[in-house]
């Protein structure tokens, strides 16, 4: 009888949608600040999913010490950058620690209100 291996390698794969607590029309002024600015190239629909991160990634990347690949998925290192971000412009009151939580949500929601310029 052959035995089967108790953990598989795979690639991870991204979420369909993650707003990071943002409702739909907040989701939609970030995408519109990331049309504008970080080549997302729609749709401008409120529902922040591969295109919408991978857009996210490129500016925290750019700007706010993001180390990842860019692959449209939120996890650890995306949060963390993306917290540094909110703290510094935000008001977001730490840790930056990458666990995303309500204070997080507060300042998203704050950033994607600023956004909404974009739109």
């Amino acid at each position: 009888m052959a035995t089967k291996p108790a953990a598989s390698a795979q690639a991870v794969s991204p979420l369909a949608v993650d707003n990071h607590g943002l409702s739909t029309p907040e989701a939609r002024n970030v995408q519109c600040w990331l049309m504008d600015n970080w080549g997302y190239p729609g749709p401008l629909n409120g529902q922040l999913g591969t295109e919408s991160w991978k857009a996210i990634q490129r500016f925290l990347q750019a700007d706010w010490g993001y180390p990842g690949p860019i692959n449209g998925v939120p996890e650890f290192s995306t949060d963390r950058a993306l917290l540094t971000f909110l703290t510094a412009e935000y008001g977001y009151p730490g840790p930056i620690d990458g666990d995303w939580g309500p204070s997080a949500t507060v300042a998203f929601k704050r950033f994607a209100a600023w956004c909404a310029g974009a739109c």
